[in-house]
């Protein structure tokens, strides 16, 4: 090996300058190490990392010598490339047998360096060693973040406990025939007489509810007759084998059947199909001629865009070009405050609405929270308006019924009651369609609990292909995409978007319908409005209610016109056979309501915005 040539200008405090210790220079093993064997040649060697730095301190006679004084163009070495502190530069001096183990690449001792080099190599092995050093406290840094990882984990496991868990919807049908079309009027009519031919001939018979216990490939007497009610309904090919087994092509039977009545369609037998199995013939002949006459004299635009509303599916589908392009899970009216038949056009789309509590909420729910609870208003962000402009709740007497003579309004936010989004399609009944924040019932398989309104799940994209052709927030050629929607209603802003063309929409009541392709779809009576009324009396009186209802005094309201064709006992009306009564279909029984709701009679739960605040 050849030695490296001293330079005459090196200084000789350069070594020691350097942060080496004397038994550094007189070639310690053990600094060699920390320090890299090729150093003292002057080029480049690689430093072995340490399984764990570790600062070894001095022995206590080798204090003065390690901690020599540095050359002024070496401040700041001390520490690592991070910031940190360097490891420790003491040599262990401690016997073989008592030093702790440490990995090495290598064995061998670095060769002997000149004296007269001494300077230009200390300066090289400093530099070598520095960066070693820096290697070293970046690993550590690595060590020292995985090591405080670990006891976190618990706490991100909680953290990650407290997030909101995912949105659930039920499962809507995938059947890309529209519930109403213009055919859907003489689709009904000739489903409806299929259906009283089926009733004619004796129907179906009834099936067993220990059928639901029935298993895919186990036999069952009553399997023939359950072949025979699927074949007149079409879910079953007539030509399918026939045997007492519930073989596949049964189990897809029953899973269509199920998809017809608005059920999971899972092709299991359960209680629910069992139910709506055993609904008679004549009770389904009912359900479609109801519907049917229901439809008559509907004037509705149909158009290549247009949304409707089955409330007794409670369901919203847009439909493009004859075909639903989207169908979402809805929360619509219950019995006692029923979501009325409407036809008009949406015309705008608001975001972040605020809510004008109607007279009624008003009256029923707010002054009794009141009289309990006083901070419910401050509670729900609802403040009191009057012709002056905003009251104090305090000077209002809750103990009777003034709070009704003013104004009550909910500011917009996650927790308003239209949640932040409102469609808006102005109509005689004062309802639309919106968000909410109670977004957990849109997993319910049975959704009857708005006042009047349509709750409508994944409304913003809804929104979006409302929004379709009309100008984005960035003027003409932009669209309305859901980063832009969700911007638009991310600054909190009440913000008002007319559509460029105002597309059509529908709130229909059809608990029995047929599609273009001749399938009879059926859906609970849930407003009690196909069942038949009684023949009118000669005096034509109306009878009191009957039940527990009777004794309740008249609403306020002037009394509701009777629907067409309705008429009235002058004795109370004797109580319907079950046989007359529509099966239930759905998930649970449905019990008539109070009254029948009219669609003659305005829900006044929401009222339109635009009539009672100000243009902000």
């Amino acid at each position: 090996m050849v030695p490296v040539q001293p330079r005459r200008h090196a200084r000789p405090h350069a070594a020691l300058g350097a942060g080496l210790s004397l038994l550094a220079l007189l070639g310690a093993p053990g600094v060699a190490l920390a320090q890299g064997t090729g150093a003292a040649q002057g080029g480049p060697a690689p430093v072995p990392p340490l399984a764990a730095p570790v600062a070894v301190p001095p022995a206590a006679g080798e204090t003065a010598k390690s901690q020599e004084p540095r050359a002024p163009e070496a401040k700041g070495e001390a520490k690592g490339a991070a910031g940190k502190p360097a490891e420790a530069k003491w040599a262990d001096t401690r016997p073989a047998e008592t030093r702790p183990a440490e990995p090495r690449a290598t064995e061998a001792a670095p060769e002997p360096v000149p004296a007269q080099g001494k300077a230009q190599d200390a300066r090289a092995q400093d530099a070598k060693a520095q960066d070693g050093k820096a290697s070293e406290s970046k690993a550590s840094d690595a060590r020292s973040a995985e090591t405080k990882s670990q006891p976190a984990k618990p706490q991100e496991a909680a953290k990650r406990s407290r997030e909101p868990a995912p949105l659930v919807y039920a499962k809507v049908s995938a059947d890309p025939n529209p519930t109403l079309t213009p055919r859907t009027f003489l689709d009904t009519l000739r489903a409806a007489e299929r259906y009283a031919a089926f009733a004619e001939a004796g129907g179906w018979e009834r099936l067993p509810d220990d059928l639901a216990r029935l298993k895919p490939g186990e036999r069952h007497p009553a399997i023939p007759a359950l072949r025979h009610h699927l074949t007149l309904t079409g879910d079953l090919p007539a030509d399918a084998p026939a045997n007492d087994r519930l073989d596949p092509p049964l189990v897809a039977a029953i899973a269509a059947f199920q998809g017809r009545h608005g059920l999971p369609d899972s092709g299991i037998l359960g209680r629910l199909t069992i139910n709506a199995l055993n609904v008679p013939a004549a009770v389904r002949q009912r359900q479609l001629a109801a519907s049917a006459a229901r439809l008559m004299g509907s004037k509705f635009p149909f158009g290549e865009r247009y949304v409707v509303v089955n409330i007794p599916s409670a369901a919203v589908e847009a439909v493009e070009n004859g075909a639903v392009a989207r169908r979402y899970v809805a929360v619509v009216g219950s019995p006692d405050k029923a979501t009325p038949s409407v036809e008009t056009r949406i015309t705008d789309i608001n975001f972040n609405p605020t809510w004008t509590v109607p007279a009624s909420v008003v009256k029923n729910e707010i002054i009794p929270a009141m009289r309990k609870n006083p901070g419910y208003l401050a509670k729900n962000r609802i403040r009191i308006l009057g012709p002056a402009g905003e009251v104090d709740p305090t000077r209002i007497d809750w103990a009777g019924q003034k709070a009704v003579n003013y104004t009550l309004r909910q500011d917009s936010g996650l927790d308003n009651s239209l949640g932040q989004v409102r469609i808006d399609m102005p109509n005689r009944f004062a309802v639309y369609m919106h968000d909410t924040p109670a977004k957990s019932l849109f997993a319910a398989s049975v959704r009857f609990h708005s006042h009047g309104c349509v709750r409508v799940g994944q409304v913003k994209e809804l929104v979006g292909w409302l929004l379709q052709g009309t100008d984005g927030p960035n003027g003409p050629g932009t669209n309305w995409g859901p980063i832009e929607i969700e911007t638009g209603i991310a600054d909190g802003e009440r913000r008002d978007i007319k559509l460029t063309k105002p597309i059509p929409v529908t709130f229909v009541y059809l608990t029995g319908f047929a599609t273009p392709d001749g399938k009879a779809h059926f859906r609970d009576d849930i407003y009690n409005l196909d069942t038949p009324a009684p023949e009118p009396a000669a005096t034509g009186a109306i009878p009191p209610a009957a039940g527990a209802d009777a004794a309740k005094p008249a609403p306020a309201t002037a009394p509701a016109p009777p629907r067409p064709g309705a008429a009235h006992d002058a004795k109370p009306a004797p109580a319907r056979a079950a046989a007359a009564k529509p099966a239930t279909v759905g998930p649970a029984p449905v019990r008539p309501a109070p009254a029948k709701p009219s669609p003659e009679r305005p829900v006044t739960e929401h009222r339109s915005l635009e009539s009672v605040e100000p243009t902000r």
